[in-house]
């Protein structure tokens, strides 16, 4: 089976969709599907014959998006969906949806998406001058609109799931969250990491993984680490990504004299750097309440790191069970103890770490992907049974 994705996003720019789209990439192979790509042109050198890249300019004021041009996009869709192509994937919802959508009608095949954004919860970030209420009523109209108009959705937890049912949604939606390359985890260097970053072996380190953004709640781990270093002053929190944030976070650290304890490291690459770089830490933290999923949750479980995290939105179906993390009350104060409990208990810290391997093994990209092989079929087979 030949599966077309269509995204706004790819790597280079790093982000939940680009490693979604890799891993499933790479794990449905096995399963018999072959995936090819549409995505913008960032005009690096990152060519693989499997992706049709689309000229693209920068998004005004966001250095890390690409806008492509609808005639370029409408025409690298079609000219993929010619060269074969039994159902279509959309993995953003801007440009990519729509062409994605006119294709699949024009050639009479199926098309699908994944709810990777809660843009509802999103949007207040970046238009703050927009009231909050008129916001959420554009999102929510949006999102319906565009999920009604497809053959199926895919989301990739239970709260994302009600939330998008509470909109309207009547397109059959189902429940399938990406899963994570356990192999990647195998082999990872601790000591090697921190030399490399001039981190002291025995120091204790807390990390956060993800794109530097407003939604991820950074300033909320700032709060935190600023109580927890009353009770161990030499803590240190690695701040692992890049994003519009940094800048007011990186202030941030300096007013509330915190530059002792924070570290920025920075995009890290995702297959080398960054497995090492959560075996470098003691705990992972994570304070996001927008989350469609977390898979870094999951990653940081993998690596045998023990979590400290909130459960909100899409987190909650993987800290829900309890297993390799901690969730505390959403207050700096009951995060920050959170953190000390892992950090200053031995047995609890390596009951949680055993706890978190096991648990990671149960969302491999290999099980979730079979999974989402055998929707592909059903949903191929249920447009191939049905009259024209």
């Amino acid at each position: 089976m030949r599966i077309l994705m269509v995204s706004d996003v790819y790597f280079p720019r790093v982000n939940g969709v680009s490693t979604a789209i890799q891993t499933y990439r790479e794990a449905l192979a096995g399963h018999g599907i072959e995936v090819s790509l549409v995505a913008p042109d960032y005009g690096s050198e990152c060519r693989e014959s499997w992706i049709s890249r689309v000229s693209a300019r920068q998004v005004p004021r966001d250095p890390e998006d690409r806008l492509m041009r609808w005639g370029a996009m409408r025409s690298a869709v079609d000219a993929a969906v010619a060269r074969g192509c039994d159902l279509i994937h959309v993995q953003t919802p801007f440009l990519a949806h729509y062409t994605a959508l006119g294709a699949a009608r024009r050639a009479g095949i199926p098309v699908i998406a994944t709810y990777h954004t809660l843009f509802e919860e999103y949007l207040q970030h970046y238009a703050p001058f927009i009231p909050a209420r008129w916001l959420r009523g554009m999102a929510r109209h949006f999102s319906r609109s565009q999920c009604n108009a497809l053959d199926a959705v895919i989301v990739p937890s239970r709260a994302i799931h009600q939330r998008i049912s509470d909109y309207g949604v009547t397109t059959p939606l189902h429940i399938l969250p990406t899963g994570i390359p356990l192999g990647r985890f195998a082999g990872i260097d601790r000591d090697v990491f921190r030399s490399s970053h001039g981190i002291d072996l025995k120091r204790p380190v807390a990390l956060y993984v993800g794109r530097v953004a407003h939604e991820k709640n950074i300033d909320f781990l700032l709060d935190a680490v600023n109580l927890a270093r009353k009770s161990m002053p030499e803590l240190l929190l690695l701040i692992t990504g890049d994003g519009p944030a940094l800048p007011s976070l990186r202030d941030s650290v300096v007013e509330r004299e915190l530059s002792a304890n924070v570290q920025f490291l920075g995009y890290l690459d995702r297959r080398n750097e960054l497995p090492d770089c959560y075996a470098a830490a003691d705990v992972f933290t994570f304070a996001s309440r927008t989350e469609t999923q977390g898979l870094v949750l999951l990653e940081a479980m993998a690596a045998g790191l023990p979590v400290v995290a909130l459960a909100a939105m899409g987190t909650i179906d993987i800290l829900g069970a309890r297993r390799g993390a901690l969730a505390p009350e959403d207050n700096p104060a009951a995060f920050a103890q959170g953190i000390l409990d892992v950090l200053q208990n031995d047995e609890l810290r390596g009951h949680l770490a055993r706890e978190g391997r096991e648990y990671a093994n149960e969302w491999s990209d290999q099980a979730l992907a079979g999974r989402m092989a055998e929707l592909y079929c059903r949903i191929v087979n249920q447009r191939q049974e049905c009259p024209a």
